[in-house]
C-alpha cells in the first residue's frame, strides 16, 4: 500500500515531463541568448580593437630574428677583441696552460728532442777530461750499452722537473706577455718576430725553457751538456688549415668588438618595443637569444673535435685539446651568461604578465611575506613612518633596483653566468623587503586603538 502511495500517477508523470521538457527549453533559449550576446561582444572588441598592423609585426619578427642572429656572433667579436686588444685578459686566458699536465708534457718532450739532437754522447764523452769522467759516469748511472736511451730519460726527467716549476709558470707569463701578438697573428696575419705563423701554424719559442734545462743538467753533474749551443724550440699554439681561411672574418669580428652585441641587443629591444603583445614578445626574444648562444656553445664543442682531427700526426692531441679549452673559456663563460640572462629576463615576464598561473605565484609569493609581516606584527615589530613610505612610493622604488640591478651587470667587467643568477636573486631579495615593509599608514581609529 505504501508503494502504491508513493509511485506518482500518469497525469503526475505527464506534468513532471512537460516541465522538464520547458526548462530544457528555457535553457536552450538561454543558451542561444548567451551565444548572441558572446558574439555581439567580440563584435565590439574587435571594433574597439585598434586595427593589426601586419608591416609593423613582421618588422617586429625581422629585427628579433636579426638581433638573434647576431648575438652568436656579437660574442665571438667581444672574445676576439679582448684576446687580441687586451694584454691582461690574454695573459690572464693563457696562464692556466703552464700548470696543465697535458701542456707540459707536450714541452718536456720537445725540450728532451732537441736537447738529445745536439748531444752527440759518443763524441762529447771522448772529449771529457778525465778528472770529470767520474762525475759523467756518476750521473748517467753506468748504464752501459742502453746509454743513449738512458741520457732521453734523465734528459727528460730534468725538463719535466723544470716546466713543473713555478719557474716555468713564470716565464710562460711573462713570454706571452710580451708576444702578446700570437692571438693577434693567428686572428689578423699580424704579430712580431718572437710568434710566428708558417703553414697555417702559430708556435711559441720555448729556447729559454732549454737554457734552463742545460743549467740543471749541468749542475747534476753533466758537463757536457753546456757545450749545447742556444736552440729555438717552437710550441705549436694553434694549427690548423683554416687560420687564413677564417683571418678575414677575425679581422671584420674584431672591428666589430663591442659594437656587435650592443647591436645585437638594441635589434631585439627595437623588436619588442614595436610588437603589439610586448610582454609575449619578450618571453620569445629573450628565450630566442638564449637558444642563440647555446648554439654557438654546441658549436664550440662541435669544433673542437673537428680541429683536434685535423692535426698533424706530430702535434700532442692532449696538449692542442687543452690549448682550445683554455683559450675558449672566456667565451663559453660568455655563453652560459647569456643563457642564464635570457632565461632570468624571460621568467621575470612571465611571472609579471596577467597569466592564470602567474597570478598564483604572486600570490602565493605575497601571501608568504604577508604571513611574516603579520607574525612581526604580533611580536611588536612595527615599520614607523617607513612603511607607509615605501607603500606610497612603491613602484619607484621597484624600478630603482631593477635599474641598479640592469646597472650593476652592464658595469660588471666580465659577468658571468653566476653573477647573473646572483643578481637577480639580490633583486629577488632586495624586492622582498620592500614588500615586507610595504604597508597603509593607519587610520584615525587605528591609531587611538578603536574599531574604525
Amino acid at each position: 500500500m505504501a508503494d502504491s502511495a508513493a509511485a506518482p500517477g500518469p497525469d503526475e508523470l505527464q506534468r513532471l515531463r512537460a516541465r522538464v521538457a520547458a526548462l530544457e527549453a528555457e535553457r536552450a533559449a538561454w543558451e542561444s541568448r548567451r551565444a548572441a550576446w558572446e558574439t555581439e561582444r567580440a563584435a565590439l572588441e574587435a571594433a574597439a580593437r585598434p586595427p593589426r598592423h601586419r608591416l609593423r609585426s613582421l618588422a617586429a619578427a625581422l629585427l628579433i630574428v636579426l638581433g638573434c642572429v647576431l648575438a652568436p656572433l656579437g660574442l665571438v667579436a667581444a672574445w676576439s677583441s679582448d684576446l687580441v686588444g687586451d694584454t691582461d685578459r690574454y695573459v690572464d686566458t693563457v696562464a692556466p696552460l703552464a700548470s696543465d699536465r697535458a701542456v707540459q708534457n707536450a714541452a718536456a718532450d720537445l725540450v728532451t728532442h732537441a736537447v738529445m739532437g745536439h748531444l752527440d754522447l759518443p763524441a762529447l764523452l771522448q772529449g771529457v777530461p778525465p778528472e770529470q769522467r767520474p762525475l759523467v759516469d756518476k750521473a748517467l748511472g753506468g748504464l752501459g750499452d742502453s746509454l743513449e736511451s738512458a741520457v732521453a730519460g734523465f734528459v727528460h726527467d730534468k725538463a719535466r722537473a723544470v716546466v713543473a716549476s713555478g719557474v716555468f709558470d713564470r716565464i710562460w707569463t711573462e713570454a706571452n706577455r710580451r708576444v702578446h701578438g700570437a692571438v693577434d697573428e693567428a686572428l689578423t696575419g699580424g704579430g712580431d718576430g718572437t710568434v710566428t705563423l708558417d703553414d697555417e701554424t702559430v708556435t711559441v719559442d720555448l729556447g729559454p725553457v732549454v737554457e734552463l734545462v742545460k743549467q740543471r743538467l749541468v749542475d747534476s753533474g753533466m758537463a757536457v751538456a753546456g757545450s749545447i749551443p742556444r736552440l729555438h724550440i717552437r710550441f705549436t699554439v694553434v694549427e690548423s688549415e683554416d687560420i687564413g681561411k677564417a683571418r678575414t672574418y677575425f679581422r671584420l669580428l674584431r672591428l666589430a668588438g663591442f659594437w656587435l652585441p650592443v647591436l645585437a641587443v638594441l635589434l631585439v629591444a627595437a623588436g619588442v618595443l614595436l610588437a603589439a603583445h610586448r610582454r609575449r614578445t619578450l618571453i620569445t626574444a629573450a628565450l630566442c637569444f638564449a637558444l642563440a648562444a647555446l648554439a654557438l656553445g654546441i658549436a664550440l664543442t662541435v669544433f673542437r673535435g673537428v680541429y683536434l682531427d685535423s692535426l698533424p700526426s706530430g702535434v700532442s692531441r692532449p696538449a692542442a685539446g687543452s690549448v682550445y679549452d683554455t683559450l675558449t673559456r672566456y667565451l663559453r663563460a660568455a655563453v652560459r651568461t647569456v643563457v642564464a640572462l635570457g632565461v632570468v629576463v624571460a621568467t621575470a615576464a612571465w611571472l609579471a604578465g596577467p597569466g592564470r598561473r602567474a597570478r598564483g605565484a604572486r600570490q602565493i609569493w605575497h601571501a608568504g611575506i604577508g604571513a611574516a609581516r603579520g607574525t612581526a606584527d604580533r611580536l611588536g615589530m612595527r615599520t614607523g613612518a617607513v612603511g607607509p613610505f615605501a607603500h606610497r612610493f612603491r613602484p619607484w622604488i621597484t624600478w630603482l633596483l631593477v635599474a641598479g640591478a640592469v646597472l650593476a651587470y652592464a658595469l660588471w667587467p666580465h659577468p658571468t653566468g653566476w653573477v647573473v643568477v646572483g643578481l637577480a636573486l639580490a633583486l629577488l631579495l632586495a624586492l622582498s623587503v620592500l614588500d615586507f615593509l610595504a604597508e597603509e599608514a593607519p587610520n584615525e581609529g587605528e591609531r587611538e586603538g578603536t574599531a574604525p
